[in-house]
């Protein structure tokens, strides 16, 4: 495949679909509003205690939800009981999604997880093969990227770095996803996905023959900066004027 030509980037991404105070990030609402746009969309999928893959970007409840707590310690039935900024909505199993979806519009799936590798990337994987859209997935952590290079190499992987300044974690992570240093050798990577606000720099440069996806974009004047250095933006709290 010429990733290059291909809805990669064709087409700016939705982070968490077109999200705003009346259609909260990660709902079916959100999703409903970037696909009647024809945007395709940026999801984070997690996965709860009792092996359910949800779509929901944070560790802890309490920035989205009135509850505190962790997402992982939840199981299904506690997610009909949980209201998202408020709202009607409630956190989506990744099958549910995949459902409202139903191949409507691309999807570029993060794979938010930080544990060990392997039950969470199988059970991605059982979901996404009975899936018809077009997908790619993502992340951070490459040693999830390299379960989908050994595992489903036909799957487009994505790997994401940037500077991280102000997030909690150790140096040695912090160091390889500003440096993208175990790219080539663990995560193989198809597309490379970076922090908007440090490009250009030289650890990117070094993939210059993969496409380059900036994240997250949050402004008209940000995309014109960051458009420069880029193939594809994903983008958040504004619509982008190409």
């Amino acid at each position: 495949m010429d990733i290059f030509n291909s809805w990669l980037v064709e087409s700016p991404i939705a982070n968490r679909g077109l999200h705003d105070k009346d259609h909260p990030e990660n709902t079916l609402s959100a999703f409903a509003k970037a696909i009647d746009l024809g945007f395709p969309i940026a999801i984070d999928v997690q996965m709860i205690a009792d092996g359910t893959l949800v779509v929901f970007s944070d560790e802890c409840l309490s920035r989205l939800t009135e509850n505190d707590g962790y997402i992982k310690f939840l199981s299904a039935s506690d997610l009909d009981m949980l209201s998202i900024s408020g709202s009607s909505e409630k956190i989506p199993s990744l099958q549910e999604v995949l459902t409202f979806i139903d191949g409507r519009v691309p999807l570029l799936i993060d794979i938010k997880n930080t544990d060990k590798v392997g039950v969470f990337e199988k059970n991605l994987l059982e979901i996404l093969s009975g899936y018809n859209g077009e997908y790619a997935v993502m992340s951070m952590n490459p040693f999830s990227l390299e379960y989908f290079y050994k595992h489903a190499p036909n799957v487009l992987r994505g790997q994401m770095g940037g500077y991280q300044k102000g997030k909690k974690m150790s140096f040695f992570k912090r160091y390889i996803s500003k440096s993208l240093c175990m790219s080539k050798k663990v995560s193989h990577p198809d597309f490379i996905c970076y922090e908007s606000k440090h490009l250009p720099n030289r650890f990117v440069r070094k993939y210059k023959t993969l496409p380059l996806i900036a994240h997250v974009v949050t402004s008209q004047s940000e995309y014109l900066r960051t458009v420069k250095y880029c193939d594809n933006i994903i983008f958040e709290n504004f619509e982008p004027k190409i």
